[in-house]
């Protein structure tokens, strides 16, 4: 059988290379998926995701969270949840719930305490200090105070032929107060359907949601187009379309797998993204919008990646 692994921006990677060896020991998705993606929650120096994630306007870190069983359509979500170390765990076990399967703030929370899961104080010294100088500059400059919306999205594959996705995010730096994106929303932010695929999305979550862009990946493929081509015309032809209708379209990017480990992305700003499978070794790629609906896909460079770790570590003056 195929197998294989596939998670939004550069951050992911260290997580992907985790996933494809569990995958490869004939481990289960949803275990390779919620490994993935605690690697990226777990690391202090991704700004947009868990421990170190960015706080909201009142500097409060909420963080969303979702994560479906692509057999049974299992879906678990939390939305604003506060101080837990692991939003996609929560989001694994309530997708197990019948009723009351996606909770949001003080409930999400709440729950996550109930059932054992490891608190802690999410909101680091750096993020606090981003947070400062940001108000600094708002103030100052008159800026707009929106900044970051990148979530971390992945699909796995195992070798039964089962397909998982998740999602995880702090969402939108600066964010009003209970503001919730397209993460941990289903068809949005993720869908996945084991006889045919799964879609991941990542961007502005305003925008996101205006089109169930993963939800339309996934069903172009059961249509019999390539994750490629499923991607494209999904995210171009929205693209396209908001931009007629609404004035303009916000960055948005998303990748996806079907059930042979075969792979897609699309983007209309520049993305990363990491992906392996059984015949491909994990790798980090960088992608953007080319001509006529389709996407340049390159690998990164040593440079870029060099570059890479010294930016996401700089000090905050």
């Amino acid at each position: 059988m195929a197998w294989g692994a596939i998670a939004t921006w550069r951050m992911a990677h260290d997580g992907v290379v985790e996933a494809m060896r569990l995958l490869a020991e004939k481990g289960e998705a949803g275990d390779a998926v919620e490994t993935l993606i605690k690697t990226v929650e777990d690391y202090p120096y991704y700004k947009s995701v868990g421990f170190g994630g960015l706080p909201n306007a009142e500097g409060i870190l909420e963080m969303d969270a979702a994560f479906m069983h692509g057999d049974t359509f299992e879906i678990g979500a939390v939305a604003g949840i506060t101080d837990v170390k692991n939003p996609i765990s929560v989001a694994r076990k309530l997708g197990r719930d019948k009723f009351n399967s996606f909770r949001v703030g003080e409930g999400a929370t709440k729950y996550s305490m109930l059932e054992g899961f490891e608190r802690k104080s999410m909101l680091t010294e750096r993020a606090h200090k981003i947070w400062e100088k940001r108000l600094i500059e708002i103030n100052e400059n008159n800026l707009n105070p929106y900044d970051g919306h990148d979530t971390v999205g992945a699909i796995t594959l195992d070798q039964m032929g089962t397909l998982t996705a998740g999602t995880s995010s702090s969402g939108l730096f600066m964010k009003k107060p209970g503001r919730v994106g397209d993460s941990p929303l289903s068809g949005s932010g993720f869908y996945v359907d084991s006889e045919i695929g799964g879609a991941t999305a990542t961007g502005l979550g305003e925008d996101l949601m205006k089109g169930c862009l993963s939800y339309e990946i996934v069903r172009l493929m059961g249509e019999g187009f390539t994750p490629q081509a499923a991607c494209d015309k999904a995210v171009y032809e929205f693209h396209d379309k908001l931009t007629a209708r609404y004035g303009k379209a916000g960055a948005f990017s998303l990748i996806a797998m079907n059930t042979k480990g075969e792979w897609g992305v699309a983007t209309n700003v520049e993305f990363t993204f990491s992906v392996g499978n059984d015949q491909q070794e994990p790798q980090i790629f960088i992608a953007d919008m080319g001509a006529n609906h389709t996407t340049n896909i390159q690998p990164i460079t040593q440079e870029w990646l060099e570059a890479y770790e010294k930016r996401i570590k700089a000090p905050i003056e």
